[in-house]
């Protein structure tokens, strides 16, 4: 196997057109490019590992996985509405979209804490009702334990006395 050397500036380029809003496909760049569909996945995975946001297909924004969602949220966190308008431009976004995924973010904890509350109170109840199923458990032990008992005061009083009916006749 031949192993080739890109420029920089190449592997940049290419990167770019993978990402909004062109967003090709790595088999239509392959094609395109001249490129194995190998070499575009690593470049792909080491640009996602620097941090870029480059979608996995040629989906529209609102179908990106949450991670390039909260990437893109990340990078416009410091930006002014100018900067955020013009970054959106290039990357085929709207500010809206952006807006509602960092909306998204800084509520995701709160269903986690819900969830957790949920939780709790799902397992108090869980106990509560084992308790209960406990001490019903015990209640009927001791009754089985004195019916066993009687059972055998019975036999042993029958061994004694002999038969309790009246046979007399």
């Amino acid at each position: 196997m031949i192993n080739v050397r890109y420029p920089a500036e190449r592997k940049e380029a290419i990167l770019k057109k993978m990402a909004p809003p062109m967003n090709m496909t790595i088999p239509e760049l392959a094609e395109q490019e001249g490129i194995t569909a190998t070499t575009l996945y690593n470049w792909r995975k080491q640009a996602r590992a620097r941090g870029q946001v480059l979608p996995s297909r040629s989906t529209q924004p609102d179908q990106w996985t949450s991670q390039e969602k909260f990437q893109v949220v990340l990078e416009t966190a410091p930006m002014n509405e100018a900067e955020v308008s013009a970054y959106c431009r290039e990357r085929g976004l709207y500010p809206e979209q952006v807006e509602a995924w960092r909306d998204a973010c800084m509520n995701a904890n709160d269903d986690a804490a819900a969830q957790a509350k949920q939780q709790r109170q799902a397992r108090k109840e869980e106990q509560k009702r084992l308790r209960k199923l406990e001490r019903e458990l015990h209640r009927k032990d001791k009754a089985l334990a004195e019916t066993a008992a009687l059972l055998a005061l019975s036999k042993k009083a029958e061994a004694i006395w002999g038969t309790t009916n009246d046979e007399d006749d």
